[in-house]
């Protein structure tokens, strides 16, 4: 017995000889996963929640009058002024040198957006009167929800899309915005939405790229800052939102690793051709 197909032979088209199981491979692509590394890319899952966590808290805090706007504005002021530096000082500025873009080009951006959110305040404030606020508040969870589903986390999968992600969160926070009592509360809301989901991940990228134990000390500070403030206004909530942290960044990399041991993929001569010639001359 032969295995070619332009030669006739006196067995069935499905006969196979003892040398069919000869050429099995087992998990030829797999994967193997090391402990310390799967909990130090979890995260970004974590710093995503908490994320969520810090923006949730603080638009609370403003709706309940315990947070003043001018306070919150001052604040995230000097936070991103620190890092901005810092997103220039981790890489000593190779990344903006290698873009091309300007801290003038940085700053009218700023300035823009700044004014054209203050000048439409005022329509954010009014925008969703006619919604009742037990749909407002649905319609953010469920865009913080997707939020959290399509961000980049460093994964290379067709759901991820870093667009769709921010615009879910900026919809929550003008949701959620357009409930608090004044519009310069909408301005300040949206503009800590912004800072929150399109820049401080910017920043955790870098970090975590170039220098891993700053990520690292600066992922665990953040998750004791959301827990804490999380504590103020349930013990509940921040028991359960730290249990949820340690099962994603302990238990999940753990599960991981266990359940990779039983991974059985087989190979072999009944596969699918691969054509692995370069046939790009060709096109």
């Amino acid at each position: 017995w032969q295995k070619v197909l332009y030669e006739r032979q006196p067995f069935p088209d499905n006969y196979v000889d003892q040398r069919f199981l000869e050429e099995l491979r087992k998990n030829v692509h797999a994967r193997q996963y090391r402990y310390q590394a799967v909990v130090f890319q979890s995260g970004a899952v974590v710093q995503q929640l908490c994320s969520v966590c810090v923006f949730v808290l603080t638009w609370w805090y403003m709706d309940a009058g315990m947070l003043s706007p001018q306070g919150l504005f001052g604040a995230a002021l000097v936070s991103s002024l620190l890092g901005y530096v810092l997103f220039d000082a981790v890489d000593g500025g190779a990344g903006r040198w290698a873009s091309g873009r300007t801290r003038w080009a940085d700053l009218k951006s700023t300035l823009v957006f700044a004014a054209f959110t203050y000048g439409f305040s005022p329509v954010l404030k009014t925008l969703t009167e006619s919604i009742s606020t037990d749909t407002i508040y649905a319609m953010s969870a469920l865009m913080l929800l997707g939020h959290l589903i399509f961000f980049d986390y460093g994964a290379n999968a067709a759901i991820v899309s870093s667009t769709l992600s921010l615009n879910m969160a900026i919809f929550a926070s003008v949701c959620l915005a357009s409930r608090l009592p004044r519009a310069l509360h909408a301005f300040v809301m949206v503009t800590f939405a912004m800072q929150m989901f399109a820049l401080w991940p910017m920043l955790q990228k870098k970090l975590k790229a170039r220098t891993p134990r700053c990520y690292v000390g600066v992922t665990v500070l953040f998750a004791l800052a959301a827990l804490a403030g999380l504590a103020t206004v349930s013990s509940v909530g921040a028991v359960l939102f730290a249990s949820l942290l340690l099962a994603i960044s302990c238990l999940c990399p753990y599960c991981l690793i266990r359940l990779q041991l039983l991974k059985d993929n087989i190979h072999g001569p009944w596969d699918e051709a691969e054509i692995k010639e370069d046939l790009s001359r060709f096109l």
